[in-house]
């Protein structure tokens, strides 16, 4: 090993200008160009197939100057909430903390906790309580939320929070085994946050 430490050294280091960084790259066409010369070149006589580019609808630019609205799409695995939604702002419990989103936000992914997802457009506010799922807000002032389950806050029963809260706490004082303990503290956890979605 330390025989060829000397052939090592001795060889020139590559610049780092020699070496292409992602940045540095050209953007791609918007269609799959070299698929079709590839597919033309084979079979002439048959129209080439649609690539998943041919499929995509170009992403909305950003624009110069910041928006007076936030547009929210809001979606559960069986129903959309809120579609093409244009707000004022949005909270979002993310795991990090409660997270304001307002027009011109900065592009960010945020992954969400049990807690209350609160839409105001003027001076009325619209409450959900969310389980769980993920926030995309877009550089071009768009959110797209994804949750797991969301209920109005309205809607929530508060005497079957209590009693879940106080069975998941019992099964957690109980629990004997690492699963156990672990569905139980699942329990307690989205019971408190009910909990507090109601009282506050």
């Amino acid at each position: 090993m330390f025989r060829r430490a000397s052939t090592l050294l001795t060889r020139p280091l590559l610049s780092a200008r020699a070496r292409s960084f992602s940045a540095d790259l050209p953007a791609a066409s918007s269609t799959d160009d070299a698929f079709v010369a590839a597919w033309k070149k084979a079979i002439p006589t048959i129209d080439p197939p649609k690539t998943p580019l041919s499929f995509m609808a170009p992403r909305p630019a950003t624009p110069s100057s910041i928006p007076t609205k936030l547009t929210v799409n809001f979606v559960l695995p069986y129903a959309s909430e809120l579609s093409a939604k244009e707000v004022d702002m949005v909270i979002i419990p993310a795991t990090t903390g409660q997270m304001g989103v307002l027009p011109g936000h900065v592009a960010t992914i945020a992954e969400l906790k049990p807690g209350v997802l609160s839409v105001h457009e003027g001076s009325d506010t619209k409450k959900y309580f969310v389980s769980s799922g993920f926030a995309f807000i877009h550089g071009n002032s768009y959110a797209d939320i994804i949750a797991v389950e969301a209920v109005p806050v309205d809607q929530i029963d508060p005497d079957q929070v209590q009693k879940g809260l106080a069975e998941f706490t019992q099964k957690l004082n109980s629990a004997s085994t690492d699963l156990e303990k672990a569905e139980a503290q699942i329990g307690v956890d989205v019971h408190s946050a009910l909990n507090a979605a109601l009282t506050g």
